[in-house]
Parts: structure tokens; C-alpha cells; sequence
């Protein structure tokens, strides 16, 4: 048996997708589940109910934590912990390992430049902070021997579907709607974006093969990533719509966010979109032998489901 916590996001259902290449019995668990593939065992439960949480675990060599939580400092200061601690606690009581999808929010600014695994841990903003304390709840459990455990951390995300992320969201949702591209800071700077179906084959791969266990891993993300200008075009040409953008400058992030309460919560992490922002898998891609989706693949495959 293999479990998905937080079944219901992008990464979850990608996951669903995949996990019948290792396991017969996959248990997605969400307040709501709802299957992906036939068999799906379905487990309604809120992941900050420990007791809940540890039986929704039972007879399941590996939990997949992929949950994804309202993009709010308050709501991530709150929930995290307690979400982590429980998943902790019921991987413990089950024997369960444990792989926890995570992104870099708590890396050291100065090296988003260009980002590997070893990555200092320095956050500058609120919900960074809390990605590094969550994180280190798993490896400090780790380190004592209690758990085994894989983190995987992935870039920013795009791909095919409802994702609920920048790229996605600004980008080829509003060129869809016939709007314009909307870019954080300056459209000048390269930014990688990992492939949600590469992030599930791989998520899939280190919760299976011993070989990743108890380390960080940077899922498969391409190499040579464009800028935000090229992205914009990008998407344009394949959907044969005309590159319109529209920038959102810091000052203007902060303007927009005293009425709206998600650009408020975008503003700390502007500093992503002000410099080039490379994101290294060549750890994964090497141990592995996983080469990632190029970027025009990825685009190409975006517009031609969405136009299905």
C-alpha cells in the first residue's frame, strides 16, 4: 500500500497517475478524496487530526505528503507544523516511510541565483521560515534514526490542468482569457519551472528505490530556462496569440496587495523574480538516468490539452 496526504492538488493527482507502475494499492487521503484511477482507496480525513491521520496510514509502506495549503502566512504558520508533526507521528507508529514534496522557499537568497541541493538555509520571508521548520522536523527525525524519509523540493511548477501557480495562473490563463501576461519585477531575468509530470515520475521513483532514502533531492527540473519575456512568447506562439504583458513592478505588487489580500501575500517573495532564479536536478537526473522535459515539450503539451 502507498498513501497520497493531500491527494486532491496537481502533484497528487499526477501521482495517482503513476504510482500503479509500483504498487496495486495506492489510499489517496484528502477532506474530500476523490479516485484517479479505479482501484483508489479512498480515506476522508483532515490531515491536522493525528489520530485520524495515523489510521488512514495502516498497512502503508509509503506516504507521499504533497498537501497544499492556502497561500497565506497565518494559515502556514498555523497548520504546518501541527500537519507535519502528525504525518511524523502516524509514519512512526505505522513504519511508514515518509516522502515529503517541498519547495525552496527557505534557501539563502543570494543563491537563487543558481540552486543545488546544498543550498544554505536562509529564508528572508515568513512562510521561508516555515518551510525550514517544517523540513527540519523530518531530518532531525532522520538523523535520530526514527523515520526514513526523502524530501523533495521542486522550483516553481507548471503543467498540464488546473495549477494554481505563477506561471499558470499570470501567464497562460489570462493569454487564454485573451488578457495579458502578467510578470512579477522585471521580465528580463531566467526562471525555472519544474514539469508536474516529471515531479510526480520522480516523486514516485525516490519513495521507491532505497537509494534516495533519508536525503533532500531537486526534482527533475530542464536546464537553460528562459525569461520571463521568453516564457510570455513561448506560450503566445503556441496558442497563436499576440505576447501582450503587462509587468508588475514591486511598487505596484505592494499598491495591489492593500486591496488584495493574495498580492499582499506575494510580496515577500518578489525577491524570485528580481534576479535569475536556476533551479540544479543534476543530482537526481544523474543517480537516476531521468532526463526532464524541455520547456517548448512542456508548453506544447499545456496548450494542446487545454485545447482538447
Amino acid at each position: 500500500m502507498q498513501t497520497i496526504l493531500g491527494s486532491g492538488g496537481s502533484i497528487g493527482t499526477e501521482l495517482a497517475k503513476v504510482l500503479p507502475a509500483y504498487t496495486d494499492k495506492i489510499r489517496l487521503v484528502s477532506r474530500n478524496p476523490k479516485a484517479v484511477n479505479p482501484s483508489d482507496d479512498l480515506f476522508p480525513c483532515d490531515l491536522t487530526d493525528q489520530q485520524k491521520l495515523v489510521e488512514a496510514l495502516k498497512g502503508s509502506d509509503v506516504a507521499y505528503l504533497v498537501a497544499g495549503l492556502k497561500y497565506e502566512t497565518k494559515t502556514w504558520q498555523e497548520l504546518w507544523p501541527k500537519i507535519m508533526q502528525n504525518t511524523i507521528e502516524a509514519c512512526k507508529a505505522n513504519n511508514t516511510k515518509l516522502v515529503f514534496f517541498d519547495n525552496i522557499y527557505m534557501y539563502d537568497p543570494k543563491r537563487i541565483p543558481f540552486m543545488t541541493e546544498d543550498c544554505s538555509v536562509n529564508p528572508c520571508s515568513k512562510k521561508g521560515e516555515v518551510r525550514a521548520k517544517i523540513a527540519g522536523m523530518v531530518m532531525d527525525e532522520v538523523k535520530k534514526g526514527n523515520l526514513k524519509a526523502v524530501i523533495a523540493r521542486s522550483a516553481d511548477f507548471y503543467g498540464p490542468g488546473k495549477i494554481n501557480s505563477v506561471l499558470m495562473l499570470s501567464v497562460y490563463e489570462n493569454l487564454l482569457k485573451g488578457k495579458k501576461a502578467n510578470w512579477l519585477s522585471s521580465v528580463d531575468f531566467k526562471h525555472s519551472f519544474t514539469y508536474t509530470p516529471d515531479a510526480a515520475k520522480a516523486t514516485a521513483i525516490l519513495g521507491n528505490d532505497p537509494k534516495g532514502e533519508n536525503q533532500i533531492w531537486h526534482l527533475p527540473t530542464a536546464k537553460e530556462p528562459p525569461t520571463g519575456r521568453q516564457w510570455i512568447e513561448a506560450f503566445a506562439k503556441e496558442m497563436n496569440v499576440q505576447p501582450k504583458t503587462q509587468l508588475a513592478s514591486r511598487t505596484m505588487v505592494k499598491i495591489f496587495g492593500l486591496f488584495n489580500p493574495i498580492m499582499k501575500e506575494f510580496v515577500e517573495m518578489l525577491y524570485q523574480y528580481d534576479r535569475d532564479y536556476i533551479f540544479d536536478s543534476s543530482k537526481f537526473e544523474k543517480m537516476f538516468n531521468f532526463n526532464p522535459t524541455f520547456y517548448a515539450d512542456g508548453i506544447k503539451q499545456i496548450v494542446k490539452e487545454g485545447s482538447a
